[in-house]
């Protein structure tokens, strides 16, 4: 099993928002199991990574990030990660999810 957070650098729909939006995890067949961190909070499953990648990726606007990836993202001045962007802070991402 491998644990994820789903980053939004850009939030296309105006729902999810920016920041970490979800949680994930994979499991050893392969299989993905989502959770919104919204509102509107659901969970959700899929056959693949690439699946979670065609329907949630937006064209590299959102990314999944695995534990050895974390210290990559932005911290407020806090150091808890923002569900939104960070004033002056560099947004783009290194490691984008195709859409």
């Amino acid at each position: 099993m491998r644990k994820f957070v789903l980053v939004r650098d850009h939030d296309l729909s105006g729902v999810s928002g920016v920041g970490e939006v979800a949680e994930g995890v994979v499991f050893s067949d392969g299989t993905v199991a989502l959770r919104w961190k919204s509102d509107h909070a659901s969970t959700a499953f899929y056959a693949s990574v690439r699946d979670v990648e065609r329907i949630h990726g937006h064209n590299g606007c959102t990314r999944m990030v695995f534990p050895e990836e974390q210290s990559s993202l932005p911290r407020a001045r806090d150091g808890k990660r923002p569900r939104g962007p960070v004033a002056g802070e560099d947004q783009t991402s290194r490691s984008a999810v195709a859409g």
